[in-house]
């Protein structure tokens, strides 16, 4: 099934090549799940090679004011590798380690995204969007940001000349998007495995899927809205399942 652009887009004709090497970047662990975990489940299942880069520690992902905040960032790191191993069999993880709450688009942190686009020469880079209107939280719009930068700084010779040659992606595909205008067509095994990794997150289970504790019915009942929305996406694209996404080409 090939990939395919929104019908109310009709300027839009072409579909993007199935990546080689695809860098996806979240602000914290789980967030590349929410935004793009089937596609990614997809891709790799066809051969491409997927990069993620954790912007930051989550630390503060939790609704318990006592916690061990440093015990925290460990166990979502391991989290975030099985997660990955639900999604891909050859997938390589890069973690910032940025502060949760308190990422900025500074020149370094640009600098390090820049570093690694160069560095693995990714074909497409899937991000969050930063123009998403009442984004409330500050890192999912301050990572669109750096991504936005870092993919002009890598593209171009004369940015950041120490940090190696520069590499210029062919897409940059932005989930959560607030105008969608690309939906990558899914089958169910693609979604359930972005269950599958989205339920290696248990530390969010609470704050981010509503499950609480071993609770049979709530896990169902979030795989059946993950189904759901996958159903309501590829309905605008007269696909039984997607995920949509705002793509831009003319990087």
């Amino acid at each position: 099934m090939t990939s395919t652009y929104l019908r109310n887009r009709p300027e839009i004709e072409t579909v993007i090549k199935r990546p080689a090497i695809t860098m996806a970047i979240g602000a914290h662990p789980d967030d590349i799940e929410f935004g793009a975990g089937a596609t990614l489940a997809k891709w790799s299942a066809q051969g491409a090679q997927i990069i993620f880069v954790i912007m930051t520690d989550g630390a503060k992902g939790t609704w318990d004011p006592e916690i061990n905040q440093h015990l925290l960032a460990v166990r979502r790191q391991k989290e975030q590798h099985r997660a990955i191993d639900k999604l891909t069999s050859n997938g390589i993880v890069e973690f910032l380690d940025a502060i949760d709450g308190e990422l900025t688009p500074t020149a370094r942190r640009i600098a390090q995204v820049t570093s690694l686009i160069r560095k693995y020469k990714p074909e497409t880079i899937i991000s969050h969007d930063p123009w998403k209107r009442y984004r409330l939280h500050p890192d999912h719009r301050n990572t669109g940001f750096i991504v936005t930068d870092a993919v002009v700084a890598a593209r171009d010779p004369h940015f950041l000349k120490e940090l190696g040659s520069h590499h210029r992606p062919s897409h940059l595909l932005l989930f959560e998007a607030d105008e969608p205008n690309y939906i990558e067509p899914l089958t169910p095994e693609y979604v359930q495995a972005k269950i599958d990794a989205l339920m290696c997150h248990e530390s969010q289970h609470e704050t981010s899927m509503e499950i609480a504790g071993e609770s049979t019915d709530e896990v169902t009942r979030f795989e059946k809205l993950v189904f759901a929305m996958a159903e309501k996406v590829g309905d605008k694209a007269g696909v039984s399942l997607g995920e949509e996404f705002h793509i831009i080409n003319d990087i």
